[in-house]
């Protein structure tokens, strides 16, 4: 392969990079990194000048899942500690919803378990799309509610959804050993269904699976020939009590590798840093914006992400600006001023005594898990038991942020603020 700098001219001469070139990026030695990231910022700045675009999810319905899918841990037999919960009530999701977008979303994700929807439940969540858009009426709506049937792509389309997340995951030759309930050839049918119906395809990877080089390729050209508009890419997360607990194959620079083939292969798509971005490109995550183009804001469906205003101080220390807003250093700084405000009223217990910020913090944690555990929607009504230190399932709360056994990445905290608690969520 030419140089780097040589390839994306290539590209940006019309000239698409090939599957040669991708798997001359995926193995290069990690002195290249920064000019392979260089290159891939070219691309990145022809199609998307210095604009982020900020996502926010809204998870509608968690856990009980009847599909086997083996990295999830909303999966069916997971034993992982999640917020279990069914629908959100309409109002509800849509204050959860403008929770992202004071935080500078301009799409929302909404985002329930299962294997697909009924009528009803694509009724249901019409009624939601078309009550957040009628206050904000410009915000892209992204549906991920599984496999589609017929017309159930029309009705959402009618109900002013935008985009429809469906990813493809990983290769079609890896899929059988990652799923048994369902084929690779499935989740395709449902992004045609979406793209047939006027839906914008929102189709990404998970990589860290064990999926070889070749099948990373197998994958994004994949997604090319779905002709996904948007990539998010899912770095795994291996829950205890999944199949995939303890997969540990990741470092950052591979992290970075695979984003700047995803960009060659996919030049003009956008490109999101997605679930597990903390854990697995750590302090390159700054880095990964000069590639990627797009994010998802503070936490994830079952997992906590890093502080909002972490996201923001990437996207304004990269001299970046968000999609949709007037100066991200302002919104930034909106964003600290009213977290510290909302901290110091929390922590004042009397005129003149205000806790600590790690008293706050530490009595917040605790609040949380009680709270969701009074008021998950997973059935339980037994409002007697002290829930201190448990999540709603009765089990332990997981240690927060732990390192994984000399591995040295921190595994996220599961979720327990946001939907299907009465918490604030991190936005």
């Amino acid at each position: 392969m030419d140089s780097y700098q040589i390839l994306a001219e290539r590209v940006l001469a019309g000239v698409p990079a090939t599957a040669s070139d991708a798997s001359a990026i995926l193995s290069s030695p990690d002195e290249d990194l920064l000019d392979l990231v260089a290159a891939a910022s070219q691309l990145r700045r022809e199609h998307f000048g210095n604009h982020v675009k900020v996502n926010y999810l809204v998870n509608l319905k968690s856990g009980l899942c009847p599909e086997d899918c083996g990295y999830c841990s909303q999966r069916l037999g997971s034993e992982v500690d999640i917020l279990k919960y069914s629908w959100l009530p309409k109002d509800e999701a849509k204050r959860q919803a403008e929770f992202g977008l004071a935080g500078g979303a301009s799409r929302v994700c909404l985002v329930a378990s299962g294997r697909g929807p009924s009528n009803r439940d694509v009724e249901r969540v019409s009624g939601m799309v078309e009550e957040i858009k009628s206050s904000t009426p410009d915000v892209e709506v992204c549906a991920c509610l599984g496999f589609l049937k017929d017309g159930q792509a029309q009705r959402l389309k009618d109900a002013g959804v935008d985009a429809y997340n469906h990813n493809l995951n990983t290769a079609e030759s890896l899929y059988p050993d990652i799923c048994s309930t369902h084929t690779f050839a499935d989740r395709v049918d449902t992004v045609d269904k979406a793209r047939g119906a006027g839906l914008s395809p929102c189709s990404g990877l998970i990589v860290g699976m064990g999926e070889t080089d070749e099948q990373i390729i197998e994958a994004i050209e994949a997604l090319k020939a779905v002709d996904s508009d948007s990539i998010p890419v899912n770095f795994l997360i291996p829950f205890d009590g999944t199949p995939l607990e303890g997969a540990l194959t990741l470092t950052p620079q591979h992290c970075m590798r695979i984003l700047c083939a995803v960009r060659f292969l996919c030049p003009d798509r956008e490109l999101r840093i997605a679930g597990g971005r903390e854990m697995h490109l750590r302090s390159l995550q700054p880095l990964s914006l000069h590639v990627a183009n797009s994010l998802f804001l503070g936490d994830y469906l079952t997992s906590e992400g890093q502080a909002a205003e972490e996201d923001l101080d990437m996207i304004v220390d990269g001299g970046f600006e968000i999609v949709g807003a007037e100066s991200a250093e302002r919104l930034r700084d909106e964003l600290k001023a009213h977290r510290a405000a909302h901290e110091a009223a929390v922590a004042e217990v009397a005129p003149g005594e205000v806790k600590s910020d790690a008293g706050v913090a530490a009595e917040a944690a605790v609040a949380g898990a009680a709270t969701a555990s009074a008021t998950s929607r997973s059935g339980s009504s037994d409002s007697g038991k002290t829930a201190t230190s448990t999540l709603p399932c009765g089990k332990p709360l997981p240690p927060a942020g732990h390192e994984a056994d000399n591995a040295g990445v921190t595994i996220p905290t599961i979720r327990r603020r946001g939907a299907g608690t009465e918490l604030s969520p991190n936005a």
